[in-house]
């Protein structure tokens, strides 16, 4: 686990705040999202964060910048075979990913996101948005700018960082035991030196190649499935007999039969 960052800082009562129902605090994009600064927080939120703070509580109803920025933290909670959406729109599908969460860390499982959600992820995060297990440089061993994929850069930096937010669920509920990323975001002509298929979600930063690990292939294609993963390839599938493909996107493909799935 890599240590924070000393810039988790103590909250003020100064600068800019984002209001209850999702007051953007940052640029819209998907890129400005993952490097906000610090906003402050009302009082009975103890610290601020140098990736992104929230103010107050976000429940069903709920829109806005707030609701997508905690969309992505909960992104890996969407129950089994399922996907929620990045759309900051607080629905019953986000209420029922928070409830997740906080189970899965002993909080009151309300689904109301408020202090005791968002200081947790505060621990749960480093100051490039970034969970703390895993990092940009993991998902992407292609190049330094994210380019030359299907996507824009920005974009596949987004979905890359979504990604790991789902990864970081996968590996609590593995046992908090480390997760081997063998690679992410590859461009298109990264893509085809290694082979990869004409459509690979690769080239959009949504997947993720997978080291057997402590846990080992089949188990973590078989958590992936509750993960909000809606790709996942492993033993049995042609060409992946050496490790765990996952990814998100539309539509879903399981194919991992070796493994049962």
């Amino acid at each position: 686990m890599r240590s924070r960052p000393i810039g988790f800082l103590l909250a003020t009562l100064a600068g800019a705040v984002l209001a209850l129902g999702g007051t953007s605090a940052a640029s819209a994009s998907p890129d400005a999202a993952t490097t906000a600064p610090a906003s402050t927080v009302s009082g009975d939120i103890g610290t601020a964060d140098a990736c992104y703070t929230w103010s107050g509580t976000l429940q069903q109803g709920s829109s806005g910048e707030a609701v997508r920025q905690l969309q992505i933290r909960v992104s890996g909670y969407p129950g089994t075979g399922n996907q929620i959406a990045i759309d900051g729109a607080f629905g019953p599908a986000t209420k029922a990913a928070v409830q997740r969460f906080q189970a899965a860390y002993g909080l009151a499982a309300d689904g109301i996101a408020g202090p005791a959600t968002f200081n947790k992820i505060y621990q749960l995060q480093d100051n490039d948005c970034t969970p703390v297990n895993f990092t940009y440089a993991e998902l992407n061993r292609c190049n330094s700018d994210w380019s030359g994929g299907k996507v824009s850069a920005a974009t596949a930096r987004a979905n890359a960082l979504v990604t790991m937010w789902k990864l970081q669920a996968m590996r609590h509920a593995m046992g908090d035991r480390p997760i081997t990323v063998n690679g992410g975001f590859r461009s298109v002509s990264c893509n085809s030196a290694v082979g990869g298929a004409a459509n690979s979600r690769h080239m959009y930063g949504h997947a993720a190649d997978l080291g057997a690990g402590p846990q080992g292939f089949c188990a973590l294609a078989q958590a992936a499935r509750n993960h909000g993963f809606t790709e996942i390839l492993g033993p049995g599938y042609p060409g992946h007999n050496d490790h765990t493909h996952v990814a998100g996107g539309s539509g879903r493909f399981w194919s991992a039969p070796s493994c049962g799935i």
